[in-house]
């Protein structure tokens, strides 16, 4: 990793981050929250992995749940599809590492359809609300803590 990402990264992690960090979100390996409470997701473990190129903060890093979550913007291999996560749309080398976690969590609260990623969440997501819901319910007790996965 060249110096300006890692000294970015260091920043974040040193200053704002322990400070000011979003309700239900842990940044350490191997350690997070449980979904947030009132929704549709509470209760699970999700495990979003961000990968941090040499050209970050510049580039926005990539953001990849594992395993792959059942929704219209998370693609089949995890990775979210969020207009501030890319370069071409919303992306902005000042955006923090608590904003990209805010996004993604309000993206899984709220998804948006004029994006998606993953058909089958997306098709079911518009056309059976009350399917879609449960089936992320299933995921979410399916990605309880403790529960292999």
């Amino acid at each position: 990793m060249c110096g300006l990402s890692q000294a970015r990264l260091c920043e974040e992690d040193q200053g704002a981050w322990l400070k000011d960090h979003p309700f239900g979100f842990v940044a350490r390996p191997c350690k997070n929250a449980n979904g947030k409470a009132g929704t549709i997701r509470e209760g699970g473990l999700y495990k979003l992995r961000m990968i941090f190129e040499d050209d970050y903060p510049c580039a926005p890093p990539k953001c990849q749940f594992m395993p792959p979550l059942f929704h219209p913007n998370i693609y089949s291999s995890g990775t979210v599809c969020l207009s501030l996560l890319d370069e071409a749309k919303d992306w902005r080398p000042s955006m923090t590492i608590r904003q990209i976690l805010l996004g993604t969590q309000e993206l899984l609260n709220e998804p948006n359809v004029n994006d998606p990623a993953q058909a089958e969440a997306y098709n079911i997501y518009t056309r059976n609300l009350q399917e879609y819901k449960k089936r992320v319910r299933a995921q979410a007790r399916a990605m309880k803590p403790g529960n292999s996965q």
